[in-house]
């Protein structure tokens, strides 16, 4: 294995027993971390893997090159500040948020990642599902929860309830990145209760940066035909 060649190579370069003990020990040392990585983006549950290197910062005209970079250097996330990413379908708002969770894996934070509607199963369904109910509590002690698609459908007043609770929860103790196509002017009728609404506002948009992303569906300008080109 890599520590067998490790030994080898101190043999033939003749390393001392400190500088053999050195590389031994932060050889061991990025296993571990490794593992670590290997543990929080299992639990993160990201539909997939996205880099914020692969983001086309070109295609976004709403989001230039320095404020990528203000984003990848994750002082909101140490301040609790919240992130809103809005605009059409197929822009990047889901791509970009995965790329900041990955980003905080990286430097040692843990991430939830959870759609709207797997989200309100989880909170209807944690009475009565062990599973749910594990799932919920790791999504609440998260550094950073990752909410897509909010307010992709109507809520009734038990669902608009429980997802309030939850970001009560989260408030002051974590950022949240929500990804939505409707603007906070469209949460009320979306929600239903106006008190409800206002409350969660409150709450979201108290510390917040709002990105509106803009521009064409990159997965129609770059989708794969079954046609080639003739």
């Amino acid at each position: 294995g890599a520590l067998d060649e490790l030994l080898m190579e101190a043999e033939t370069r003749q390393w001392s027993y400190r500088q053999c003990l050195q590389r031994v020990l932060s050889y061991e040392l990025k296993k571990r971390e490794e593992k670590q990585f290997a543990r929080r983006y299992k639990r993160a549950a990201f539909p997939e893997l996205k880099t914020l290197d692969e983001f086309r910062v070109d295609e976004q005209p709403s989001l230039g090159q320095r404020q990528l970079q203000q984003l990848r250097e994750l002082m909101w996330l140490e301040q609790h500040y919240n992130l809103l990413f809005l605009g059409p379908p197929g822009v990047g708002k889901t791509h970009l948020a995965i790329g900041l969770g990955v980003e905080a894996l990286n430097q040692g934070y843990s991430v939830s990642f959870v759609t709207m509607d797997q989200l309100l199963h989880l909170l209807k369904t944690q009475e009565i599902s062990r599973n749910a109910q594990l799932r919920v509590n790791r999504i609440i002690r998260s550094d950073l929860v990752i909410l897509d698609d909010l307010m992709f459908m109507a809520l009734d007043r038990q669902e608009a309830h429980l997802f309030f609770q939850l970001i009560n929860k989260l408030y002051g103790q974590a950022s949240i990145i929500l990804t939505s196509n409707k603007g906070p002017e469209d949460w009320g009728e979306l929600l239903g209760d106006p008190a409800v609404t206002t409350a969660i506002l409150d709450r979201i948009l108290h510390r917040s940066e709002v990105i509106h992303l803009t521009g064409d569906s990159y997965r129609l300008k770059h989708r794969q035909t079954i046609f080639g080109n003739f």
